[in-house]
């Protein structure tokens, strides 16, 4: 099976994104065909290693150089709004014709067990496949309803893990959409592009179970008292896809002492010296 994956980061980003493509490697059925598309403002200065590294595992790697593209023109841009917010969003813009679904990974996501279910969805009609979180945190979930006017929508969904139907965004997602809605709700943005996938697009995202495909490893005590002590360390191993570590702290640096830190650390090492 043909999979393109999508990552936007800068050069501070490429060890972490080595590192989850590494887990990928390791984790995902060997016959699959790795296509990594990776949005990036200008070329990275880490570019040749990038490459060297996705055709070391297999992987074909694909740049996608914004630069100054008139796309971005009457873009609103700020400290707070830096115009890299907006690519993610875009990507069909700069895609190539041919790829019609796209799964957007954030740098800081450890992938534990085949993913291949999740990119094999039938998104039908749905812009996005993603998961809410809404288990976790069901007062946050009403507040964004308000704050965004998102009523219908069934929650806040987390934009770190998006399965992306590039062929119905071609038709459906618009820069001046996208502008309009920022400048119509600039002081009630906290998350701006998240804030905006669910401001705009809510109730056209297809739900996925965050405990398998988006697992907040912070929320490890909640996860077990809702599941009633079932989602333990074993089952996390055992059933869980993508390990998500949220949040300020993070696994690649030292003073981390997460569950999942030892985990973490393997690949770290592992993407770094093989």
């Amino acid at each position: 099976m043909k999979i393109n994956l999508l990552f936007s980061i800068d050069d501070q980003f490429v060890e972490q994104m080595k590192t989850t493509l590494f887990s990928i490697y390791q984790n995902t059925d060997a016959s699959h065909q790795f296509t990594v598309y990776v949005l990036q403002k200008k070329l990275l200065e880490q570019n040749e290693a990038i490459k060297s590294f996705c055709t070391q595992w297999g992987m074909n790697y694909v740049p996608l150089v914004i630069g100054d593209d008139s796309l971005f023109e009457y873009a609103p841009v700020s400290s707070r709004y830096p115009e890299t917010i907006y690519y993610r969003l875009m990507v069909h813009k700069f895609l190539p014709c041919s790829v019609d679904k796209i799964l957007y990974l954030d740098a800081d996501i450890l992938c534990i067990n085949d993913f291949s279910d999740l990119y094999q969805l039938d998104l039908k009609e749905y812009l996005y496949a993603a998961a809410s979180h809404k288990k976790l945190t069901n007062m946050t979930k009403m507040i964004n309803q308000v704050r965004l006017k998102t009523y219908e929508a069934e929650g806040y969904y987390n934009s770190g893990v998006l399965l992306i139907n590039a062929k119905k965004a071609r038709e459906e997602v618009q820069a001046e959409d996208i502008f309009h809605f920022i400048k119509e709700n600039q002081y009630n943005l906290l998350l701006p592009d998240q804030d905006i996938l669910n401001g705009l697009y809510g109730n056209k995202i297809l739900p996925i179970p965050d405990e398998i495909y988006n697992y907040d490893v912070r929320k490890n005590a909640t996860y077990d008292a809702i599941s009633m002590g079932e989602w333990d360390l074993d089952w996390v191993t055992r059933n869980s896809i993508f390990l998500h570590f949220c949040g300020r702290e993070k696994p690649w640096e030292d003073k981390y002492r997460g569950r999942y830190a030892a985990l973490y650390k393997h690949f770290w090492y592992k993407a770094k010296n093989e």
